[in-house]
């Protein structure tokens, strides 16, 4: 077997035993993420923590009468420029916090993204 071929028949009795799951495939096991085959489990929260600052980040974008009328015209030169303003410009010389801070007038809060996760999967 090779290397990655046992590392998925691990991972697969693992799930089973511990989970009382079975992985038909690679696909839906061990190497569906590149950091999941490399043991990186640390990105999954970085993730997260993106996805909360851009939801309120286009939340704050959209109070712009301009840039929700061109979004919705799938127009997103103005949006670009408004996070070449608040965001880009910026880049590392603030921390996440502050950057946030700056361009929304909040601290990050979960509030916009749990918004964006119910319209998305919740709504009828």
């Amino acid at each position: 077997l090779s290397s990655s071929s046992a590392a998925s028949d691990v991972y697969k009795r693992q799930v089973k035993q511990r989970l009382g799951m079975r992985v038909a495939n690679d696909a839906e096991g061990c190497l569906q993420d590149i950091h999941w085959s490399m043991g990186g489990f640390g990105y999954f929260p970085t993730y997260t923590l993106g996805n909360i600052h851009a939801a309120q980040l286009f939340n704050s974008a959209l109070q712009q009468p301009s840039i929700a009328q061109d979004c919705q015209r799938a127009d997103y030169l103005s949006l670009l420029n408004w996070l070449t303003q608040n965001i880009h410009q910026h880049g590392a010389l603030r921390d996440p916090d502050a950057l946030v801070l700056a361009a929304t007038g909040q601290l990050p809060v979960s509030r916009y993204h749990l918004q964006h996760l119910r319209q998305r999967y919740l709504a009828e």
